[in-house]
């Protein structure tokens, strides 16, 4: 309905979900009081999304009313005028440092409104803040889909055992599995720079060119490698929690050096065309011009100075990174505040939110500083809430169908007809249709459940035991298999559905969900096929082994 009809999702997702709700009730034969409590579930994940969504608008509001996005858009033409150059610095680099911290969609729903804010089309702006949800996303959240999505999808007594066999135990496992991830990441994530550049210049150039890409060919790969290899050295020797914070927080520095004093950069600069000229389909709702054009709310003040403007973004890194490490009590602290139900109307389906640990109170708490760092008045204040709020209210109702359709398809294993979940059951299938050339659709499976899920981590926290069964009983890798199961819900993210509803929603691009999903499909097929490629030829060419097989 999304890709091949251009339906709208707020109409799309209302019909997915009352299908698969009569599918599950129908064929799953699970009860309607299971299916309602999904839908309460639903809810939860809901207001989280919303919750992040929400401040994320809002800060770049404040930003806006303060007057710190034009010093912002000012400060980028004194690193470079080239908007490739800029999209590898903002999308890239500082998407992926949000992705190391955050995660969860965050990068997304901070990188496309910025973008937007920049200059860029909304379209496109959504389309590439997608596209960084990919090789940073497996050590997101400071490693999360590694420590909680594989960790959780494997804990059982019976790896338990075989382990303890192997003197081994799980963290041995986790690291082994974050190792092999990252080398893979490393070969294909590199590209994706370039990538992004080659979408940028073909679908909202003013030539609609390849070429005009390939131009930036050099300058991209060095930024690919600048992220790529420390995240790799950080990934094999520290494990799973810092290569995409790491990585960023280098390539960052080097890129931006790089890009400073013109190495590697291409000697024309690669301009937008005139907003004026752009189709009707590439414009979002939000109003995200400049200060000047918006003097009816914005006093007359003195122009902030770009480290001040960049300031409560700074801030915003500080606060994710420092929440997110257990070393500190800060997570603690956050996390100690929590609502929620346990097993709805008597069935084993539970949902909770633990709002201060979310995102979205960190962006708050940074509107908050914005408001005295910037100078604001009330009546910005006032306006920045007023625009937030509009915007928000439009991605509610899409979402809320959404996420829902997402509950009942992955509560489908709770049923009295004895069949598997939907997403197990098609894993199952795939996995005994294809039979010696699996570890080729290994990631195709762990994208599946990013792709329906929105995340990574319950992706991995799917089908993590189901992949290491199929290695195992086919006589392969498990930890290289594990690897690319992970590896491909990181790609997944990019085609997400919610996640592209809520990238969407903050440059209110809502109603052309499909325009973004018909061109993201294009990298999430290259990473997906090479890294299916890497698999194969690894475990079923080259024939790697791994400590489990040698002890079977």
């Amino acid at each position: 309905m999304l890709v091949g009809f251009r339906i709208a999702a707020k109409i799309t997702m209302p019909v997915t979900f009352l299908l698969t709700a009569i599918l599950a009730f129908a064929f799953w034969d699970m009860s309607f009081v299971t299916i309602l409590a999904s839908s309460i579930q639903s809810l939860f994940i809901t207001f989280d999304i919303l919750y992040i969504v929400f401040g994320a608008i809002l800060l770049l509001n404040f930003l806006k009313f303060s007057g710190a996005v034009d010093r912002i858009r000012d400060g980028f033409s004194g690193i470079s005028r080239d908007r490739r150059i800029q999209v590898i610095i903002i999308v890239w680099l500082f998407g992926s440092f949000l992705e190391g911290a955050a995660g969860f969609g965050t990068p997304a729903a901070i990188v496309a409104p910025l973008l937007v804010a920049l200059g860029f089309p909304a379209l496109a702006a959504v389309v590439l803040g997608m596209m960084v949800q990919s090789t940073a996303v497996t050590f997101g959240a400071v490693g999360t889909p590694i420590l909680v999505g594989i960790k959780g999808g494997l804990e059982n007594p019976e790896l338990t055992a075989r382990l303890d066999q192997m003197g081994m135990n799980m963290s041995d496992l986790l690291n082994i599995v974050t190792g092999n991830a990252a080398i893979i990441h490393a070969i294909v994530g590199s590209f994706m720079p370039f990538l992004m550049v080659l979408m940028l210049c073909r679908f909202f150039g003013k030539n609609r060119s390849w070429k005009e890409g390939f131009q930036v060919f050099p300058f991209a790969l060095f930024a690919g490698l600048s992220f790529t290899v420390p995240y790799l050295i950080t990934g094999l020797l520290l494990g799973p929690e810092f290569p995409s914070l790491i990585g960023a927080l280098v390539g960052l520095s080097l890129v931006v050096f790089a890009a400073k004093r013109g190495f590697l950069v291409p000697k024309s600069v690669w301009e937008m065309e005139e907003a004026s000229k752009w189709p009707e389909d590439w414009l979002g709702a939000a109003n995200l011009k400049s200060t000047k054009e918006v003097s009816d709310v914005s006093s007359s003040k003195p122009k902030i100075s770009l480290k001040l403007a960049w300031l409560p973004y700074f801030l915003l890194a500080v606060l994710l990174v420092l929440s997110r490490l257990p070393q500190l009590p800060i997570k603690g602290w956050f996390t100690s505040f929590s609502f929620g139900l346990s097993q709805i109307f008597d069935t084993s389906i539970s949902a909770s939110s633990t709002p201060l640990y979310l995102p979205g109170t960190l962006l708050l708490i940074v509107c908050g500083l914005t408001y005295f760092l910037h100078g604001m008045n009330k009546k910005e204040v006032v306006a920045a809430f007023t625009e937030s709020s509009q915007m928000i209210f439009k991605a509610g109702a899409v979402l809320l169908f959404a996420v829902a359709m997402v509950r009942v398809y992955i509560n489908s294993g709770e049923n009295a007809s004895g069949l598997l979940s939907m997403p197990i059951l098609m894993a199952e299938w795939t996995a005994a249709k294809v039979g010696m050339v699996y570890p080729f659709f290994a990631p195709i499976i762990g994208a599946l459940g990013a792709f329906i899920a929105g995340s990574n981590t319950i992706s991995n926290l799917m089908f993590s035991l189901f992949q290491f069964g199929v290695a195992d009983n086919l006589g392969m890798s498990p930890t290289w298999i594990l690897a690319l199961q992970a590896v491909g819900a990181a790609a997944g993210n990019m085609i997400a559905i919610h996640n592209v509803v809520a990238a969407s929603a903050t440059v209110g691009l809502l109603g052309k969900e499909g325009s973004v999903l018909r061109k993201t499909i294009l990298p999430t097929l290259y990473y997906l096929l090479l890294t299916g490629l890497i698999g194969f030829v690894l475990i079923g060419v080259v024939g790697v082994v791994d400590q489990f097989m040698l002890n079977n």
